[in-house]
């Protein structure tokens, strides 16, 4: 028999629209989740214009599991990321569900609320993939540019294991909040030409949806120290030659999280009280719409929710 499944996916024009699939019955150690939120990521935009499902990071709970499943049981609250076999409106139960494996499931801590941990499957883990896999000590200094979805996190992240964090944002519109999420420091970017720190940058996390002007990042750099251009563009990378040699600097390429990394990211926002600031809408094709152009009108503070109705 298997289930009937309703998707919201991507088309050619842009619009969210419906569409149909089916899926047998659950074998292995596939789940069938019952999804209460999902994020709205910037990947999704990049999707929006394909013929496929969105919605790659969400939280929910294990509805059903399949005849090899042993990791996870029946009510166990979970999480994802990518990957996904497919992120679906279920029109055979009439609810939000998810299915796929496993492998590709994380437990969400008691600590976190659904809401909270949508966003942290792919911001949250994004982020701290950077900090925690390439060993970034809390003596050292680190950069954010940009207070949006992933910067906002970062920020977080990166105060709570001791680092002295200074964020990068066009106005001062952001300051009062930068400082309240962490930060020591704040510069305000628009119309500047140069940057003068009282100290170099060791590690500078970029999470804006474009690719900064390197000339003025480029000279804060400490010797030696590490460029994360976590932004997800289609253009190549462009840095000035002279300045890049003269800095001394890296550009590590980071993704999201390995499994363990992500764990341990999920185990660390639970303990030191790590969680999104969002704006949510129905999971709906209206809010689903609403919030997409939210995000591409760069007004969304600072991550979109789904929630299911």
């Amino acid at each position: 028999m298997g289930i009937g499944f309703t998707v919201y996916k991507g088309s050619k024009e842009g619009k969210i629209i419906k569409g149909t699939t089916h899926r047998g019955d659950l074998k292995g150690d596939e789940i069938l989740v019952k999804i209460s939120h999902l994020g709205v990521c910037g990947t999704d935009q990049h999707y929006k214009t394909t013929d496929m499902v969105l919605g790659h990071e969400g939280a929910g709970t294990v509805e059903e599991v399949g005849p090899e499943a042993t990791t996870l049981k029946k009510q166990d609250s979970v999480g994802w990321v990518t990957n996904i076999t497919a992120v679906v409106i279920a029109s055979t139960v009439d609810k939000p569900i998810a299915r796929t494996d496993t492998s590709f499931l994380f437990k969400i801590p008691a600590g976190i609320k659904p809401e909270d941990a949508a966003p942290l499957m792919c911001g949250g883990a994004t982020v701290f993939n950077a900090l925690s896999m390439y060993d970034v000590p809390p003596t050292d200094r680190v950069g954010v540019i940009g207070l949006g979805g992933l910067g906002h996190l970062a920020t977080q992240f990166a105060a709570k294991m001791g680092c002295e964090v200074v964020v990068f944002s066009r106005t001062e519109s952001k300051k009062e909040e930068a400082m309240k999420l962490g930060a020591k420091g704040f510069y305000a970017t628009k119309g500047l030409k140069d940057l003068k720190l009282e100290k170099p940058i060791n590690h500078l996390l970029v999470t804006t949806s474009m690719q900064p002007d390197w000339s003025m990042y480029l000279p804060i750099m400490q010797a030696g120290g590490t460029i994360y251009p976590l932004t997800v563009s289609a253009d190549n990378l462009s840095v000035p030659s002279l300045p890049f040699i003269q800095s001394r600097s890296r550009f590590q390429g980071s993704i999201v999280a390995p499994r363990y990394i992500h764990n341990k990211m999920l185990e660390f926002a639970a303990f030191h009280g790590i969680k999104p600031i969002i704006m949510e809408y129905p999971m709906n094709v209206e809010g689903m719409a609403e919030a997409m152009k939210t995000l591409d009108e760069g007004k969304m503070r600072y991550r979109g929710v789904l929630v299911a109705q």
